[in-house]
């Protein structure tokens, strides 16, 4: 995706167990962490939005100063974790994660 989509710095695609299956972070970045990370933020806001009845989680968005952080599930064992710049066009980029986690959810639903 970094390759292809403007803004996206870096991608992961981890369990929902926390654990990494595949990634295309910084070499300064623990895989493992991301994964646990991921999980444990994507599982919580998954109960944020069923206590507030907000429906489906669809993905979390986190905005820092230097950039975005976007979690996105991709089937039932998978997600998808994105690092974007802070001027990259969001829409194009949320665009494509749908894309992608369908992708991702039909590879390993394969397996």
């Amino acid at each position: 995706m970094e390759a292809t989509t403007p803004g996206i710095e870096a991608s992961a695609v981890v369990s929902t167990e926390g654990l990494p299956i595949a990634s295309a972070m910084p070499q300064e970045v623990d895989d493992a962490v991301v994964a646990a990370m991921a999980s444990a933020i994507l599982s919580v806001s998954e109960k944020v939005s069923n206590e507030l009845v907000r429906g489906k989680l669809q993905q979390v968005l986190l905005q820092g100063d230097l950039g975005y952080v976007i979690i996105k599930g991709a089937g039932e064992s998978a997600l998808l974790t994105v690092l974007a710049r802070s001027n990259a066009n969001l829409g194009l980029i949320l665009m494509v994660l749908k894309r992608v986690s369908e992708e991702v959810k039909r590879l390993l639903e394969e397996e």
